[in-house]
């Protein structure tokens, strides 16, 4: 083997150049031809290469291969193997063609079922009829090594070392077929009687039709043909076919059926050729000009027989010509089906190279029913879709779909997001693609609105650890309020296969209670499911919590606690005793208190005495604050929502106002979550005036000052402070100032307006302001105070 390479590539060497590559050598019986696999060194692509060494002992057989590399290069037909190029010399004969291999290895192996031999069959009559009656001549050759199957799985026609025109005036085949190899085994009988020139009187069809016999016998029977008394049992051929047959094997000549004759005989209507895959054939070939009606009656026939085709067959001729009909012919979605059939047999090589081009020109095109029928068929194309095709190419096209204005094409574009979203980019899935969905989600549709909340939880995992648990959580909360009640089943269905993304502060604070409504749903069904929803989310928060300590106090034993402030006593969490005290500070220092218990002045100057009218003038800077019933109130407010950080007490988890998820454009801005909302107006009490100023406003009440006139004793450690004596002193041009004898001007307070009511304004304090219909507690209010409770809360 490595003498014969070395010598064609020292043949090569010396002769005129050939610019193709041998392989691996090919095994055929019967024939004058060395058959290699070969390449095309300039692009690579495959070929076969028929080698003719020239020898001594070959030398005689030379007449042969210069007349068959005639005939291949003069001879066109689409049933005859395809020349690409060749080379002769003195020392040898190169012809490069179609990459083809042997008939006879798959007739020995019994790889062809009835119908693919029927095809084959077929092709090659129609080609001898052609050089029959056509080109007028005798082939001389017919035998299974002189065929050939391309790798579209057509049987392509070889063998042309006598091929001769009868008008010829010395025909090859009358001169040199007796140097044939086996040419007894397979001469007529005429011609194995008085030998090649008895061909001269006879019809020109005469020896190619007994061959033509010959060649059914042997591709029925695997090769096992020997001598002429084998023909007549014919057991393993077609029973439709064996009339024909005998007529083509009659020993005397004239009588004898021609090729052409055969063919017609076989093409009536449920005849041996009367078969699907000779139908998509004939049918494929001339698909341009087929109409409507003829399209869909060969798809549908396709469709029913398709599994019955050689694969070589439809990857080779169908497909390509399948493709061309999709993208110019308006074949539609019935011939991509077709396509994607037969693409299930490719390789992934053959796949890009063949369907991808489609599959991205088809997405492109704005008709809708092919956008629906890829989007249906996704998952049968995805895995040959690259991460790049899918990124670049096909993703951007589906988005579109999103907002069609036919809810089909919405509703396939959602579905089909669970298809792509493996292969697309972070950038893609927490970008784009959660913006349509955001779209989707308030869908006119109920169903496109379900559908969307059921894709979301299917991709949970697929979202970016920052974006996860806000998008999901505003989508599903928004989604238990939807009027559909499967929307609603579809929502709680989803956070429950979605609970361990989510923290323990989600799930507390906002899932349960956004869940918890649903407990008392109009429906049984959405009931049902939030009872197993809750009890999920409850053993995940268990979990969650599972490692938390005891308490986040500090040790009350600590030095340290000791020195700072008085111990305080711990929280009871006796269950008996829940309605017991929280804290007790001073439980064990009982003996400390003893004595009576005094009365002391209101530090609002309002007690049980009035205040004298001639009460020191720096009492007058300290105003009433706020009263203790309304201090206690405000505390009591602020400490409910304190309770509550992220849901105030007046939204409800059924309605729409104040919900940060409600904005059907995005999900994501939900860090400017608004923890505290403005009070309700609603009730029309109007805030106490006095409750608008703070301590800080009004002045350090003077407790001298206030109980200098009481006739109770001050408290023990408490001890009156000496007041000056206040002076008159002529008015000034202001008319409400005085001078004390220090020489400091004090404020003097006028008395009420008796005409309007109204009490004058002080010179050196503040006006007070107006009554405000409203009080509102912002949480900004409370961040701008270092210690207020807002920084706390400030997630």
């Amino acid at each position: 083997m490595d003498f014969l390479k070395l010598a064609v590539a020292s043949a090569i060497s010396k002769g005129p150049p050939f610019p193709y590559t041998f392989g691996d050598r090919v095994d055929v019986d019967s024939s004058i031809w060395s058959l290699y696999n070969g390449t095309k060194r300039e692009d690579g692509s495959n070929c076969s290469i028929f080698s003719f060494e020239i020898n001594d002992s070959t030398r005689s057989r030379l007449p042969l291969a210069k007349n068959a590399l005639r005939k291949l290069r003069t001879l066109r037909h689409p049933g005859v193997v395809r020349i690409i190029d060749s080379v002769e010399t003195d020392a040898y004969i190169y012809i490069a063609t179609e990459r083809v291999t042997p008939l006879s290895w798959y007739v020995r192996r019994e790889a062809l079922n009835t119908e693919t031999i029927k095809w084959g069959l077929h092709s090659t009559a129609i080609t001898l009829k052609f050089i029959n009656e056509e080109a007028a001549s005798i082939h001389g050759n017919i035998r299974a090594s002189s065929i050939y199957t391309a790798e579209s799985g057509e049987w392509k026609l070889a063998g042309f070392e006598v091929l001769s025109s009868m008008k010829d005036d010395d025909p090859v085949t009358h001169k040199f077929g007796g140097l044939l190899p086996d040419s007894g085994r397979y001469a007529a009988p005429e011609v194995v009687k008085g030998g090649w020139d008895t061909l001269r009187n006879q019809p020109i069809h005469a020896a190619d039709s007994w061959n033509f016999g010959t060649l059914i016998y042997e591709v029925f029977n695997a090769g096992a043909f020997t001598n002429n008394e084998q023909l007549s049992q014919a057991k393993k051929i077609p029973p439709n076919m064996i009339p024909s047959y005998k007529r083509l094997i009659q020993k005397n000549p004239k009588t004898r059926l021609s090729v052409a004759h055969f063919l017609e005989q076989g093409s009536r209507s449920r005849a041996f050729f009367d078969t699907p895959l000779i139908h998509v054939a004939q049918f494929v070939e001339n698909m341009g000009v087929k109409n409507q009606d003829e399209r869909e009656e060969f798809l549908r026939e396709l469709e029913e027989t398709g599994d019955q085709f050689p694969e070589d067959f439809f990857r080779a001729k169908i497909l390509p010509e399948l493709l061309k009909s999709v993208e110019f012919g308006g074949g539609g979605p019935k011939v991509f089906s077709v396509v994607l059939k037969i693409g299930e047999k490719l390789s992934d090589e053959e796949w890009e190279s063949n369907i991808t081009p489609c599959i991205v020109r088809l997405f492109s095109v704005p008709d809708r029913a092919t956008r629906v029928f890829l989007l249906d068929n996704l998952p049968k194309m995805i895995d040959h879709l690259s991460n790049k095709v899918v990124n670049d190419k096909v993703f951007p096209e589906m988005l579109t779909g999103f907002s069609d204005v036919a809810p089909i094409v919405r509703e396939q574009t959602v579905k089909a997001v669970l298809v792509v979203v493996p292969k697309l980019s972070d950038r893609n899935v927490n970008g784009d693609l959660l913006k349509y969905l955001a779209k989707t989600q308030n869908d006119e549709q109920p169903g496109i609105r379900t559908n969307t909340t059921i894709c979301l939880g299917k991709i949970a995992r697929n979202l970016g650890p920052n974006t996860r648990q806000k998008v999901l959580t505003a989508a599903f909360t928004r989604a238990l309020r939807d009027p559909f009640v499967h929307a609603r089943n579809a929502a709680l269905l989803a956070l429950a296969a979605t609970a361990d993304i989510f923290d323990e502060n989600d799930c507390a604070a906002r899932l349960l209670p956004a869940v918890t409504p649903s407990l008392v749903d109009k429906e049984k069904l959405v009931r049902a499911q939030a009872n197993k929803t809750l009890e999920v989310f409850l053993q995940r928060i268990k979990a969650l919590t599972a490692s938390y300590p005891d308490t986040a106090m500090p040790n009350p034993t600590a030095a340290d606690s000791r020195a700072a402030a008085p111990r305080m006593g711990t929280a009871q969490t006796d269950e008996s005793s829940w309605a017991g005290w929280a804290i007790s500070s001073f439980t064990k220092k009982l003996g400390a208190a003893s004595g009576e218990i005094e009365r002391g002045a209101s530090p609002s100057g309002v007690g049980n005495e009035p205040r004298p009218a001639s009460a020191p003038i720096a009492a007058a800077q300290t105003r009433p604050g706020p009263s203790a019933e309304a201090r206690t109130t405000s505390a009591l407010t602020l400490h409910k929502k304190a309770l509550s950080p992220t849901t105030p007490a007046h939204t409800s988890f059924l309605g729409d106002e104040d919900n940060e998820d409600n904005d059907p454009d995005a999900w994501g801005d939900l860090d400017e979550e608004k923890f505290f909302d403005a009070e309700d107006s609603s009730s029309g009490t109007k805030p106490n005036p006095t409750n608008t100023r703070s301590f800080d406003e009004w002045g350090e009440p003077d407790i001298a000052s206030m109980v200098s006139k009481s006739k109770n004793p001050l408290p023990k450690g408490l001890t009156r402070k000496p007041t000056a004596p206040v002076t008159t002193a002529p008015r000034t041009g202001a008319g409400n100032a005085f001078s004390n004898p220090k020489g400091n001007v004090v404020a003097a307070r006028k008395p009420p307006n008796k005409v309007t009511g109204m009490k004058p304004t002080v010179a050196g304090t503040k006006p007070a302001p107006a009554p405000v219909a409203k009080t509102e507690a912002k949480a900004d209010a409370w961040g701008d105070d270092a210690d207020g409770w807002g920084d706390g809360w400030d997630i």
